[in-house]
């Protein structure tokens, strides 16, 4: 079979892309999970309605990354998905069975009678909550590493549960509010819009102070994080991030102050790829951290050769269809278009 190994480093490739799909789900998936996280703080049932027909066009499609995600890590690197599915059963099954009842609600709510549309609008919350929070304490938990043993997980099944996977959890319960909240800014009008402005000036500083702490207890519990970001000349070369991270900070703040309505969601975008690029840095070049590298991982060549021309076909046209469908639905969103 045809390869395209001695070409091109094809596990360095697999690893861009399935980075990539994982930061587009965040970038767009966050946003309306954000707003289900918000949704019963709305100031009115109008609000409610604006609030999921702002997102109705898009929430869908937004899950496809995180599938593509998923199942490029199953193909292209079998050893670390063996690894890493045993040691998160639990929280992903969570996630996944948040990301249902949301999609679930999201349908029933728009069929609904008066007199349950509150009870979906509650589970909707409730979905968003607990697929963010899996989310988060996955990260967490991923981060500090897990037990292996030769080529399979060797820890417990509660291993991703404590105090700082809890602490990422929330941290991106509060960052993906505040992505809603900017998102909120950015598509709707009056009440909607001025309660989504008040939201954001509250989640602002605690998206600031997570981020803070997260960053903060990272070098603290691994003496391999902090050896190296803060070794020379890496201190310098790596410092950038943090740096452009406080100046995004810093921007959007003067835009909520200046109630711009459009630059603050992708502010919000900028600073999570920031923390996001860090963690990768951070991680490198280990999918298991500390245990398993991309290149041990990796699948044969020639399937990774051929996984490689099927993404190359069919990725442009995922992209296309998803840049098309925000460009149709483009503007302003009201409960009577959506419908």
């Amino acid at each position: 079979m045809f390869s395209f190994e001695g070409f091109i480093d094809l596990p360095l490739v697999w690893y861009a892309l399935i980075g990539t799909a994982i930061f587009l789900y965040v970038m767009l998936d966050g946003f309306d999970l954000g707003i289900g996280i918000l949704f019963p703080f709305a100031p009115s049932e109008k609000c409610q309605d604006r609030m999921m027909s702002s997102i109705a066009p898009f929430w869908d499609g937004n899950e496809t990354w995180l599938v593509l995600g998923g199942g490029g890590l199953f193909a292209a690197f079998p050893l670390a998905y063996a690894i890493l599915m045993p040691a998160f059963y639990i929280p992903i099954i969570l996630m996944l069975l948040g990301l249902i009842l949301r999609g679930v609600s999201f349908e029933f709510r728009f069929k609904a009678h008066d007199r349950s549309k509150k009870r979906w609008g509650y589970v909707f919350h409730v979905g968003s909550l607990v697929a963010t929070l899996t989310q988060g304490m996955i990260l967490g938990a991923f981060v500090q590493g897990i037990s292996v043993t030769g080529r399979s997980f060797s820890g417990g099944a509660f291993d991703w549960l404590n105090a700082f996977s809890v602490m990422t959890g929330v941290a991106l319960v509060a960052g993906y509010a505040l992505l809603g909240a900017a998102w909120l800014i950015m598509k709707t009008e009056d009440v909607t819009q001025a309660w989504a402005r008040r939201c954001t000036g509250y989640l602002f500083w605690h998206v600031a102070f997570f981020m803070g702490l997260v960053s903060f207890c990272m070098p603290i519990m691994d003496p391999r994080i902090r050896a190296l970001w803060f070794s020379l000349p890496n201190f310098f070369y790596l410092g950038v991030m943090p740096v452009s991270c406080m100046i995004l900070f810093w921007m959007l703040w003067q835009d909520l102050r200046h109630q711009n309505e459009y630059w603050p969601f992708f502010l919000i975008q900028g600073i999570f790829l920031m923390n996001y690029i860090g963690i990768g840095i951070s991680t490198w070049p280990w999918l298991v951290p500390y245990q398993v590298t991309l290149h041990q991982a990796a699948a044969a060549p020639e399937s990774q050769s051929l996984l490689l021309v099927g993404a190359v076909i069919m990725l442009p046209v995922v992209l296309a269809y998803t840049g098309y469908c925000y460009w149709i639905f483009r503007g302003k969103s009201s409960h009577e278009t959506a419908y």
